[in-house]
């Protein structure tokens, strides 16, 4: 058996912590470098001011400027979920789950923070390899993915009948 699923005030630190990162960090690049700056790290990594007014790998970005309104109520809609999730899996079960949604909370807290108060969201890591080029993304963003991650996990392998969990 898995750990145990932490209680939802520990859930909401999580979140908490997560949104907090990813705020400084931001709060780091953007003092630092100018839009569409880059600085090399690696051969394959560049820190870089990329401002995103769409959403995931600048789906809609192009659009004539309605996109952050609908991105915000729907980032809002989506974290009220994901809070109803956390409250609902803190008492039973094991980690994997509860976690995985705390840390998509605090990656949607993130970006919304960024959408509220800047009109887009701040991207910083650029990987790429010779001409291919991954889309810039945030501390957030690595968090939704981690934590959806977790929860397919959890989902796709540990509710088996059988499974440990």
């Amino acid at each position: 058996m898995g750990l145990r699923a932490p209680r939802f005030g520990w859930l909401l630190a999580i979140a908490a912590a997560v949104a907090a990162l990813d705020q400084a960090v931001k709060w780091f690049i953007a003092a630092r470098l100018h839009e569409l700056d880059r600085v090399a790290v690696l051969p394959f990594f560049d820190l870089v001011r990329w401002h995103n007014t769409g959403a995931a790998f600048g789906l809609l970005s192009n659009a004539p400027g309605w996109q952050n309104g609908f991105f915000l109520l729907l980032g809002l809609g989506l974290l009220a979920f994901l809070v109803v999730l956390m409250r609902r899996s803190a008492a039973e079960g094991d980690a994997l789950w509860p976690v995985g949604l705390s840390l998509m909370a605090g990656g949607a807290i993130g970006n919304l923070i960024d959408r509220a108060t800047r009109g887009y969201v701040l991207d910083f890591v650029s990987l790429h390899y010779q001409n291919w080029h991954f889309p810039a993304f945030n501390v957030a963003d690595s968090a939704i993915t981690a934590g959806v991650i977790l929860a397919l996990v959890k989902v796709l392998f540990l509710n088996r009948p059988g499974s440990a969990s």
